[in-house]
């Protein structure tokens, strides 16, 4: 049973998922003073902002994620720009309030025999609660495990506080 059957909440989109993802933008940048400056400006005046964000760099190039409150604008506003994108799906998981919430999240997808791709913070915070972002190699059996386990899932509407 994947997260969202029998719940009340049909989570089936046009991209074929039924499960609550948060979708990741990832841009590619020259590493040159201003460029990402330039790309987060791009938002200033939409009611899209930047929910998280990583880069990945080396001497020549950056790798730029983000996830976005509204995606949908968001990725219009990037492609607008130019700029090549990839856009991917990760889980987001609201951390307990207990010393070591990462080592609890990390046993249950190990348990699972799930890898952690990519995992960075969250800085918008919609239930007050610290969250992390996590990129896996199975996207709806890490959810199911970390359900099961009592961990929340945020979803994009909670990034855009739309309810």
């Amino acid at each position: 049973m994947s997260i969202g059957e029998g719940a009340g909440t049909d989570f089936a989109t046009m991209r074929g998922r039924d499960y609550p993802a948060i979708r990741q933008f990832t841009v590619f940048l020259e590493n040159r003073v201003g460029q990402l400056l330039e790309v987060v400006r791009r938002f200033e005046g939409s009611k899209v902002r930047i929910c998280a964000l990583s880069i990945s760099d080396s001497a020549e190039c950056a790798f730029v994620r983000f996830l976005l409150s509204h995606p949908e604008q968001g990725r219009e506003i990037l492609e607008r720009a130019g700029l090549a994108l990839i856009e991917s799906d990760l889980i987001g998981v609201e951390l307990p309030g207990e010393p070591q919430p990462l080592l609890r999240v990390c046993t249950a997808l190990l348990q699972a025999e799930i890898n952690i791709i990519q995992a960075y913070p969250i800085l918008d915070r919609p239930h007050e609660r610290p969250a992390v972002a996590l990129m896996v190699d199975n996207i709806e059996m890490a959810q199911e495990t970390l359900a099961a386990k009592g961990f929340s899932m945020l979803t994009e509407q909670d990034l855009s506080h739309e309810s």
